[in-house]
């Protein structure tokens, strides 16, 4: 469909690509959504996953810029809001327009994120603990030995990975950023907010009952705010 607007979902750590699944469904005809796979799982689970953000970016930068041939927008989830906001840089740093927005989910700010949680050393069983406190794994996956060897070294590297993220000082982007955020998260609203340092556009934050994983149980109102925040920089642009 000519001047569908293409929509790259960045995953939150030890997710694929396949959390964006049921997006398309909600969202208009006019988004075309794309979920970023990322390096060890999914369809790319025969690749090593990446413990470097800076060279992760670069090969996402990669990967993207080729599909990047009309209006698009990035849209990240904890971990996946760093690297959305990160591939926003790089991609600009390659002389490619501005997305039309940065949906930055369940993170702070990049500015104010702090990654001394995710540096420390884990073992298996404090990656389980750490799955079952946010509440999103089934206590049956959690109990599968199969499918926990699967999850978990992704999920130890993500972690790294986050670990890994330092905060590099450059000029604002310059597209739109809509920060969200969950009630009962423990990112605190201030730490939401610092996002709006991050752009010379229009900046708003907007909070959806539930904790870490509201994307998924506000998934239709959140689904509803993004497709309206496309479809309003579509007017405006026009």
């Amino acid at each position: 469909m000519p001047g569908r607007v293409r929509l790259f979902c960045l995953p939150y750590a030890g997710a694929s690509a396949a959390v964006f699944a049921q997006w398309r469904r909600g969202l208009p005809d006019a988004v075309d959504v794309r979920p970023v796979e990322l390096p060890g799982r999914g369809s790319r689970i025969g690749e090593a996953p990446c413990t470097d953000p800076r060279a992760l970016t670069r090969r996402l930068a990669d990967e993207v810029a080729g599909s990047v041939t009309g209006s698009y927008a990035l849209f990240g989830h904890s971990l996946g809001a760093l690297l959305a906001f990160e591939l926003a840089h790089e991609l600009r740093d390659r002389g490619i327009a501005a997305p039309r927005a940065l949906f930055a989910s369940g993170c702070a700010g990049p500015a104010v994120c702090d990654g001394a949680y995710f540096r420390r050393p884990r073992s298996d069983a404090d990656l389980r603990d750490a799955l079952s406190a946010y509440g999103a794994t089934p206590p049956e996956a959690l109990a599968d030995p199969a499918l926990m060897a699967l999850v978990l070294p992704v999920l130890r590297a993500d972690f790294r990975l986050r670990g890994a993220y330092t905060y590099a000082a450059r000029p604002a982007l310059d597209c739109p950023i809509q920060a969200l955020g969950g009630t009962r998260d423990d990112v605190a609203r201030a730490d939401l907010e610092a996002w709006g340092r991050e752009t010379r556009g229009p900046f708003d934050l907007a909070l959806f009952e539930g904790d870490h994983f509201f994307i998924h149980a506000r998934r239709g109102p959140v689904l509803d705010l993004v497709g309206r925040q496309i479809g309003a920089r579509a007017e405006a642009a026009a």
